[in-house]
């Protein structure tokens, strides 16, 4: 009866965790496409039209800081009310009227993004209170998935509002996904909270670091001394860093090898979404069998093929790259997070997730500006590059995984098992004490208070 109940409560979790992605990923990528679409139609600068997308990635970098705050504080709640406030602030650009307040929409993107690193960081560590250990791999694949998906269907549907009624439909269409993925959040039910043992052997439980610079960098030092979450993350890394090499490669190759017009890009994004479709619905089955570094390499090693494949001056083939890409590069981002939620204590779990973002995605800043040098001696040098590279990496951890044996994600040494406590004290607004507790108990079943 009580195994019966459990299923039925991860079931509906499951759903509620994809339809929320579903909802916020739609709102997410209208407005994105949108905001440049309509700064370059109030101003005609397609540089002011770029900074939009700037704005949203900028936050990223705070990633460290935002985590420490999802630490200190209850996670549904901050996650429920930054969804209602970032709703609110969309609503201001109703106020947008003319070239005069393109300001008001660099502010709303900014912080939109702060709000998506925010509450990326609160949901990684709220995902292991409401879902077992084994399920974490699977419900991140389906939610890659929706995300993904909805990117097939949401900038049509911003494209197509702008040009109906100008960018206010689409304000008031991502407020209201944003207003409906808060009031799915209270609907999770949330297991008891587990927090590490201190009593165990030979793991006394440290001093708490009450300096805020302290706690920042103590996600950043727990992923650099667990060698499983550093190699997970250093692959997403350098994956995510890639794809943003080889962007102004894959113009080049529309253009000059497909002979194709520029806007047949967009038909190579829509064969990598649908790869990442595939892709999200198999990762679980895969970290469960082979653990989160296997998968990891496995999916870089996927991005290396395709990337390579791009090369090839044959339209078919570079559409069946896309798909392949689509697979190995989402791969690379469920692994690290499945990883974070399933080896890291509650306590830190805000500020890893937090740190770790800022590790996967701020590189991509860096390497497509490169790529677009890298292109003007030859146009597939960047994707020979980031094919060699990826490549690599992904072999190297593919053997070193093969030399450790190691585990899926569901199998716990025994001795580090955790004890659970109500988690309601959490709900009524107590933080997770988020100074305390870092012990390398992290190879522990534990899981996180809302």
């Amino acid at each position: 009866m009580r195994t019966g109940r459990r299923r039925t409560t991860e079931h509906r979790n499951t759903l509620l965790f994809v339809a929320i992605s579903l909802i916020s990923g739609f709102g997410a990528t209208a407005l994105n496409v949108t905001a440049g679409v309509w700064v370059l139609d109030l101003s005609g600068s397609s540089s002011l039209a770029a900074l939009t997308g700037l704005c949203l990635f900028a936050p990223t970098l705070l990633g460290p800081a935002l985590g420490a705050l999802v630490d200190r504080l209850p996670r549904r709640p901050l996650i429920i009310w930054t969804h209602l406030l970032t709703a609110g602030a969309v609503l201001s650009l109703l106020a947008v009227r003319s070239d005069a307040q393109i300001w008001l929409i660099y502010a709303v993107m900014v912080g939109y993004g702060t709000s998506l690193v925010l509450v990326d960081a609160a949901e990684s560590a709220l995902l292991p209170a409401a879902l077992p250990p084994a399920a974490l791999g699977g419900v991140n694949g389906l939610r890659t998935s929706a995300q993904e998906g909805v990117k097939l269907v949401a900038p049509l549907v911003g494209a197509g509002l702008f040009a109906w009624q100008g960018g206010y439909p689409v304000a008031a269409l991502t407020a209201g996904a944003l207003t409906l993925a808060a009031v799915l959040y209270p609907l999770l039910r949330i297991r008891p909270l587990a927090v590490p043992r201190s009593d165990l052997p030979g793991r006394p439980e440290p001093t708490p670091d009450r300096k805020v610079p302290g706690r920042m960098l103590a996600g950043l030092g727990f992923l650099w001394r667990h060698p499983e979450l550093r190699g997970t993350v250093l692959i997403g890394s350098v994956t995510i860093a890639m794809s943003g090499l080889t962007t102004a490669a894959v113009y080049a190759v529309v253009t000059e090898d497909l002979h194709q017009p520029a806007a047949f890009v967009g038909v190579l994004s829509s064969g990598q979404g649908a790869g990442s479709l595939l892709g999200g619905l198999i990762v679980g089955r895969l970290l469960a069998a082979r653990g989160s570094t296997v998968v990891g390499a496995l999916g870089t090693v996927l991005f290396a093929v395709g990337t390579v494949g791009r090369a090839i001056p044959w339209t078919p083939a570079a559409v069946v790259c896309s798909v392949v890409v689509g697979v190995g590069l989402p791969w690379t981002l469920v692994a690290a997070v499945t990883a974070i939620q399933a080896r890291t204590p509650p306590a830190l779990l805000g500020r890893v997730s937090g740190s770790a973002n800022t590790l996967l995605f701020a590189p991509v800043a860096i390497a497509t500006p490169v790529g677009a040098v890298l292109v003007l001696p030859d146009h597939r040098l960047p994707l020979l590059v980031a094919a060699v590279l990826c490549l690599g990496i992904g072999l190297v951890a593919l053997r070193s995984a093969r030399r450790a044996g190691q585990p899926g994600p569901d199998t716990r040494p025994p001795d580090t098992r955790t004890a659970a406590q109500p988690q309601e004290r959490a709900e009524d607004g107590k933080s997770a004490n988020a100074d305390t507790k870092t012990v390398d108990a992290a190879q522990g079943d534990l899981t996180v208070g809302s």
